[in-house]
């Protein structure tokens, strides 16, 4: 069902290089029919938005404005939620709060002895898109986990597009737009609601940035319209690397494998454990406990795929395996996880210790769950307060600082063949 490995197999590397591999579903058929999405909401604006909505989503509307919700009707989604479920999303959104204000960046400036002065104004995004998926895939924490971070660092105005096919809702995602005081919530999706965010309809203000997760028309959407709007990231999907010494508990370490395997078929679930006695109480924990599990025949298809026990030597080694690997998710459920951390490269996120489980991170923890996935944590972050600012450079020279820069700037601008670059750095002195 999950593969068995072992490090010191002849053919390893190619075993684990054949494990980690993913590409994208995305083919040439769906990028044209996403070019021709992008091209025709470009053009046609609203009457293409509400086209395709009736068309992939089975939602008629005579305007935009009959699937924009209110904020009253966020409110009484959220409403409408018992006690429990209220306090969680509360809990949640404070946490991510917290742990986001930490992030955000200020301006700052310097002045030189010839009173030049240099800086970085620190400024937020105008305007941005949030990308929420719907239908099956309702995620209310992605909704607290895109927009708290835009909110503080400022963004003026956060527009929520989430598909809600045959006029269905998720309470709870709508809820937790209204704790996260998203600004306008409409209800579309696909790769039409990505090009009307780009490009803006007569109803749909245009946007900077577009984040948020979504199906591979989506992803292969924000592709095409990168560059006429900012992304957060192409997501690939879910990933767990566990290293483990052999002291947890083997179910906690099997459930915290179900726990990514869950998401979809392609998601990806690998322990790394030196000892082999344990390995073997891990197997025993997921045969016993996976009929159990709701979403079973998904977990099933993702670990006997893409899921793997795997041997080490020592500790070392599978820190070496893991930084190869530079996972989405990574736990180090060991005895003294600080011990090993600075040996940690690539990961998207670090839990430590065996009561750090990653589903914490997912929801509640307070870091964001928005990871780099498919190795791309190696020179990836997770999204953050500063990817919604951007950042000016500020150069104000003095008098003095213009005639002694000025000379330096047009030595290098003559050596480039650049004259008028020297001219105009000379013009300020007595050097012209």
């Amino acid at each position: 069902m999950i593969s068995l490995l072992s490090s010191n197999s002849e053919d390893f590397d190619a075993q684990l290089s054949s494990l980690i591999t993913w590409e994208s579903n995305s083919n040439e058929e769906i990028n044209i029919t996403v070019r021709k999405i992008i091209k025709e909401v470009k053009d046609k604006g609203d009457s293409s938005v509400l086209k395709f909505t009736s068309e992939f989503d089975s939602l008629n509307a005579k305007s935009i404005s009959e699937l924009i919700i209110s904020k009253e009707s966020l409110k009484k989604s959220f409403d409408n939620l018992n006690q429990k479920q209220k306090n969680a999303l509360n809990i949640a959104a404070q946490r991510i709060e917290s742990y986001h204000l930490k992030q955000k960046q200020e301006s700052w400036n310097y002045t030189e002895d010839d009173g030049t002065v240099l800086g970085q104004k620190v400024s937020p995004l105008d305007r941005v898109g949030l990308y929420v998926p719907g239908g099956k895939a309702a995620y209310p924490s992605s909704v607290l986990m895109n927009s708290i971070p835009a909110k503080v660092a400022g963004v003026n105005e956060l527009i929520m597009v989430v598909p809600t096919p045959r006029g269905v809702s998720n309470e709870l995602v709508l809820a937790a737009a209204h704790i996260a005081d998203v600004d306008m919530v409409i209800t579309i999706g696909g790769a039409q609601a990505i090009a009307a965010l780009a490009y803006g309809t007569e109803t749909i203000p245009k946007v900077d940035k577009i984040v948020g997760p979504g199906n591979i028309y989506v992803a292969t959407a924000k592709k095409q319209v990168f560059g006429q709007v900012g992304i957060d990231m192409i997501a690939g999907p879910s990933e767990i690397l566990i290293i483990c010494d052999g002291s947890t508990d083997p179910d906690w370490i099997a459930m915290d494998l179900f726990s990514q395997a869950e998401h979809d078929e392609e998601a990806q679930s690998i322990l790394l454990c030196p000892d082999e006695g344990f390995i073997e109480k891990v197997r025993n924990s997921i045969q016993r406990l996976l009929p159990t599990m709701d979403r079973e025949p998904i977990i099933r298809t993702a670990l006997k795929n893409r899921g793997a026990l795997i041997l080490t030597k020592d500790i070392n080694e599978a820190i070496k395996i893991s930084n190869k690997i530079a996972p989405e998710h990574l736990e180090l459920s060991v005895e003294n996880p600080e011990s090993i951390l600075d040996d940690i490269k690539n990961a998207g996120a670090i839990f430590m210790g065996k009561y750090s489980s990653e589903a914490l991170g997912d929801y509640c923890a307070g870091p964001n769950h928005v990871l780099p996935t498919s190795s791309t944590a190696r020179f990836s972050s997770p999204l953050g307060v500063y990817d919604f600012q951007k950042r000016s450079s500020i150069i104000m020279a003095s008098k003095e600082g213009a005639i002694n820069l000025g000379e330096t700037a047009a030595t290098l601008a003559y050596g480039e063949g650049l004259q008028a670059h020297a001219m105009s750095a000379l013009y300020r002195s007595d050097k012209k």
